[in-house]
């Protein structure tokens, strides 16, 4: 047996040095013996003799030490902790229970894409694995993870609202946990980047609309309402913001790059084209090359075009 940082372990209290605390072992007197400090004992007072259940950790010094505090995670084993800390060399520290922190390291997430990377009160599902010197360190959960935990979404879930956690990004969208709530832990599932309204961190919680129960038992999820409710509120805030513009007008249109319309709209090309498409067979806007003009307003603009810098 081996006092291994990261996990739980019922060990023999062997005896109790002041002002230090108290030393274990697996039996009364052979084998290693680990410090269990009265800091770490939770208001507890072990008995002389007996055996208790304890978790192993690495203290400041790099010693293995014993907590009677429980853990919200293991090593081996997934759970979902919030981001308590970030350091821009080393990466996100997670609470775990302990009054210590478990880190994950800054290489888990892409370098490049720095808007998708977790922020403080964030939740990431995390595995607890070593590092080359047997130190807990934290993994991003993968989908194997999950496998022995989730459940096949119901059909039922179809067009409901549902929240749920960001727990990976991909190249066109990220990957989800949806809360499962009475029914266990959670279904699995994909929320495509047109379905956006924005970009979503790694770690964030949402509310979406499930669109599609697959065979797998996995879900499509969207963050934005139903194409026609969409329509609607899109529209209503394309127009108050041309209302908001000098001269009643705004330098996109249906010409308009598909980034330009994200960057200032957070909506898709294909999204803006509907909500405009609205306003125009309303007859509340007029397009002018690569303007859009509300229709009570004549005349060309003088205001220059928005700069997105």
């Amino acid at each position: 047996m081996n006092l291994t940082a990261g996990t739980l372990q019922r060990l023999w209290v062997r005896r109790e040095l002041s002002p230090y605390g108290w030393f274990l072992g697996f039996g009364p007197e052979d084998g290693p013996e680990v410090h269990l400090p009265y800091g770490e004992a939770a208001g507890n007072k072990p008995e002389i003799d007996t055996d208790i259940e304890v978790f192993l950790f690495h203290d400041d010094k790099e010693r293995i030490t014993a907590t009677l505090r429980k853990p919200l995670i293991v090593l081996g084993e997934m759970a979902r902790l919030t981001v308590a800390d970030f350091h821009p060399h080393f990466g996100f520290f997670l609470e775990m229970g302990i009054g210590r922190q478990l880190l994950l390291p800054l290489k888990s997430f892409p370098i490049e894409r720095r808007n998708v990377w977790p922020q403080k009160g964030d939740e990431l599902f995390v595995v607890m694995k070593h590092d080359k010197e047997g130190r807990m360190l934290a993994r991003l959960a993968k989908i194997d993870d999950f496998a022995p935990h989730v459940f096949r979404a119901p059909t039922t879930w179809l067009n409901e609202w549902r929240e749920g956690w960001v727990t990976d990004v991909y190249r066109d969208g990220v990957f989800t946990l949806v809360e499962g709530g009475v029914l266990g832990f959670g279904a699995l599932g994909y929320i495509n980047d047109s379905t956006m309204n924005h970009p979503l961190r790694i770690g964030q919680k949402f509310n979406a609309r499930v669109t599609q129960v697959r065979e797998d038992g996995r879900v499509s999820l969207s963050i934005r309402a139903t194409k026609e409710v969409g329509r609607v509120e899109d529209a209503d805030r394309i127009l108050a913001f041309i209302k908001e513009r000098p001269g009643g007008a705004m330098p996109y249109s249906d010409q308009t790059s598909a980034e330009d319309i994200q960057r200032r709209f957070q909506l898709s090309k294909s999204a803006f084209k509907r909500a405009l498409g609205k306003l125009m067979k309303e007859g509340l806007v007029t397009q002018k090359g690569n303007w859009t003009h509300l229709n009570e307003v004549d005349g060309e603009p003088e205001s220059k075009p928005e700069s997105d810098n």
